[in-house]
């Protein structure tokens, strides 16, 4: 079952990534969704907690944290994604 959850992850981040450029700067409504329906990271990691009591370690949500600012920074500031 785990690499299930796995395979959501993978694919909501994907998802998620390849929408940020189609929305637009979070104008359009349906790739904004998306993007925010494919925090697969955090979601995984929320249910995993509910679900399982795996209660994810400092390093892990900084790890976390880091994937979702590093993103983040891509998009805002790189001349290749805007």
């Amino acid at each position: 079952m785990v690499y299930v959850y796995l395979a959501i992850a993978i694919i909501a981040e994907v998802a998620a990534t390849s929408a940020l450029k189609a929305s637009h700067e979070f104008t359009r409504l349906v790739p904004s969704l998306i993007v925010v329906a494919g925090l697969g990271i955090v979601l995984i990691s929320i249910m995993g907690a509910v679900l399982y009591k795996e209660i994810p370690d400092v390093p892990a949500m900084i790890g976390m944290g880091l994937i979702i600012l590093g993103v983040a920074v891509i998009h805002v500031y790189s001349d290749v994604v805007g």
